[in-house]
């Protein structure tokens, strides 16, 4: 594999094993396990003093090209896949913190990842600070002693907050803490989150990867000593496993994700500006605008603007319902980076359980919806809002 490959030609070739039947498409292997040639083949498997798979929990050659394609996407080493994004959020964080330890995590987060560092971190004696993550100041400030992780995404979910990845890289590396990013929202097309510092990335496969809402999956990626160090065993005993068929769906995602991706962005775009002039609409906010809150770090990290758009609505709750029923090409579902556009209501779905207070502090309102592009028609996909917004009184 060429190392000067560019990012489309990398999606399409990067990591390829064939067998010897040297196949067009990547082979499925769907095997719990491997054989060995004799008892001593298989001693100096185990030992690692051979190379070669030893069980599908550990890893497989349908998953082992996932991997690798993402690692050469990414800028990474290595990589784990996993059979969720949660999984990946949680091993990435788990694996290297103990009782004592303390973690310092932005407050916008997914709900799910706010429930591991703020519910079930300190469970388990894991220390936890939530900071406003738009201002680096609060980063240095809920820097502690024990203090080894700092978690953040951005954009962030379901408002497109923008964080600083390499201001926030740099006070990690002051105090020797890693920085894990998920960098779903931006995808690896648009931010390379290692680049800026960033220590480990996740991202739930299940959206702009897969794309088209078949299948779910994770990835962490990071250098190979981080992990061999930390991610390995945690990995190999606690089993969060991506299914080979479920890598094989995701290397045929990965072909079509600049193509996608690119649609999409264009789409969200076109959409935020329409959305920016209706008179039933109190804010829009889309990376890609010059209006974004944090535009100049918008401008600094990412090369494009986003598949997403947060869109607040004057009528709140009335209004955001009235809006997604009568919405015809766009669905509603919680999901997102799918090829079809979707729009979700935050405040009673994916944020659900956060406490009224938690949720005006993210600026979620009542009136919050998220949209998630897709690869439609532009002017189909206005055209549809425009009849969905005449239908709600300003």
């Amino acid at each position: 594999m060429s190392k000067t490959w560019r990012p489309a030609t990398q999606l399409v070739h990067g990591g390829t094993l064939r067998s010897q039947y040297s196949e067009t498409s990547e082979a499925i292997y769907l095997t719990q396990g491997f054989v060995y040639d004799s008892a001593e083949a298989a001693e100096a498997r185990f030992k690692g003093e051979t190379e070669g798979y030893i069980y599908a929990r550990y890893g497989s050659p349908t998953n082992d090209m996932f991997e690798k394609r993402m690692c050469a996407m990414e800028g990474a080493e290595e990589a784990r896949a996993t059979a969720s994004g949660m999984a990946a959020v949680a091993a990435a964080i788990l694996c290297q913190v103990k009782a004592g330890d303390h973690i310092v995590a932005a407050r916008a987060l997914f709900g799910s990842c706010r429930w591991v560092v703020e519910t079930l971190a300190p469970k388990y004696g894991i220390e936890c600070t939530l900071v406003d993550g738009r201002y680096l100041e609060n980063w240095e400030k809920a820097i502690r002693p024990n203090t080894k992780v700092f978690f953040l995404e951005s954009p962030t979910n379901p408002t497109l907050e923008v964080v600083d990845i390499a201001g926030v890289a740099k006070l990690a590396n002051q105090v020797g803490a890693k920085v894990v990013v998920d960098n779903v929202f931006a995808t690896p097309i648009f931010q390379k989150p290692l680049e800026l510092g960033a220590h480990i990335v996740v991202y739930s496969a299940t959206k702009h990867i897969d794309g088209q809402g078949r299948s779910l999956g994770g990835v962490i990626l990071s250098d190979t000593e981080w992990v061999n160090e930390h991610l390995q065993d945690y990995y190999r005993h606690t089993g969060p496993a991506m299914s080979p068929f479920t890598a094989w769906t995701l290397l045929k995602g990965l072909e079509t994700l600049p193509l996608r991706v690119k649609q999409q962005t264009e789409n969200a775009g076109k959409i935020a500006d329409f959305l920016a002039e209706q008179k039933q609409v109190a804010k829009v906010i889309y990376p890609g605008r010059k209006d974004h809150p944090q535009a100049d770090i918008v401008a600094k990290q990412m090369k494009g603007g986003s598949t997403l758009v947060a869109i607040e609505l004057k009528g709140g709750k009335e209004a955001a319902f009235a809006l997604q029923n009568a919405l015809e090409i766009v669905k509603i579902s919680n999901n997102l980076g799918d090829a079809k556009s979707l729009i979700t209501h935050p405040a009673t779905t994916t944020h659900k359980n956060l406490t009224d207070e938690a949720r005006a502090e993210l600026g979620i309102s009542p009136g919050t919806v998220r949209l998630s592009a897709g690869i439609e028609d532009t002017d189909d996909l206005i055209e549809d809002f425009a009849q969905a917004l005449s239908k709600i009184k300003a």
